[in-house]
């Protein structure tokens, strides 16, 4: 494997940089982005490629003919290109490339899969039966009470803290990706949850570690999303005959359950927090699909010859 020069990894590092100081991106999509690049900065350097100036189309496209033939999947062929793309547009806006080769690249259709969620009924039973004794318990019952009340992302969550919590308007402040703020409704079961869990659940987990977070692990610090996924599972398996669901599959459910409650696609868009309404638009799908359930299985001509 040829070394790659410093003139790509100085290149990558300053994109990096860019990334983090102008276009706040998450943790997460930065170091996603910067190992693709990392991937592409050493299939170039085994080709000859010592500058940003010599990246062409013609080097990028295979690239990720590359990755389709390692069997990488579509979501992550269609990171892989954007991350790409974004970084030639900003090589091309600083003067190393005289021309974006990005733009000649074609964008992968990600697959979308139908997301697993709950049945109101099952949601009914999961928090309506769920065991709240202890701190831990008021904390548990609060968790997936915002959780499903909310629809917001699990790192949202961990994120809250107690003058979030606006119990007058009975909604949350959240910050979302890219440092997006929003306020979203919460429900009074789950208002109801919160309150249980700061009055008599919060106070005995507290230590000088707490600081504002509304949810505390059990050392007293910031509830970590793994601890809170890690909750999730284990209170969805105390309920018999209930789906296992992740933190984003009671997301998932709180979108389909407020589209089948008559919501407008917009006003779930910006509950959940979404920037484009394209990524909202994959809850009609589930709620189509169910609906086809409920026919074939109710209608007297619904349900299709073998």
């Amino acid at each position: 494997m040829t070394p790659v020069t410093i003139a790509l990894e100085d290149a990558v590092s300053e994109f990096g940089r860019h990334l983090r100081a102008e276009r706040d991106v998450s943790p997460h999509t930065l170091r996603a982005y910067l190992g693709d690049l990392a991937d592409l900065c050493a299939y170039a350097a085994d080709t000859g490629v010592t500058e940003p100036a010599e990246l062409d189309v013609s080097l990028l496209r295979a690239w990720l003919a590359r990755q389709h033939a390692l069997g990488r999947s579509r979501a992550t062929l269609a990171r892989r290109t954007a991350a790409v793309r974004a970084f030639t547009h900003h090589l091309h806006r600083s003067g190393l490339l005289e021309d974006d080769p990005g733009l000649l690249l074609g964008t992968p259709k990600r697959q979308r899969d139908l997301p697993g969620v709950l049945t109101q009924d099952d949601a009914a039973r999961l928090l309506d039966t769920m065991d709240v004794q202890g701190p831990l318990g008021l904390r548990d019952l609060a968790v997936l009470e915002v959780l499903y009340g909310t629809g917001v992302r699990v790192s949202e969550l961990c994120g809250l803290d107690i003058d979030d919590l606006d119990t007058g308007r009975g909604t949350v402040r959240v910050l979302g990706k890219g440092g997006r703020e929003r306020t979203v409704p919460i429900g009074e079961p789950a208002a109801r949850a919160v309150q249980d869990w700061l009055r008599a659940g919060r106070p005995d987990l507290t230590t000088e570690n707490s600081g504002p977070a509304l949810f505390l692990g059990a050392r007293g610090g910031r509830l970590h999303p793994t601890s809170a996924r890690r909750i999730v599972h284990a209170r969805i398996s105390e309920v018999g005959g209930v789906p296992d669901l992740s933190p984003h599959g009671l997301r998932h459910s709180a979108a389909t359950h407020l589209l089948e409650g008559g919501a407008d696609l917009r006003s779930v868009q910006e509950i959940l927090g979404h920037a484009s309404l394209q990524t909202t638009q994959i809850y009609t799908h589930v709620s189509a699909e169910r609906l086809k359930q409920v026919h074939g299985q109710a209608h007297p001509r619904g349900t299709r010859s073998e």
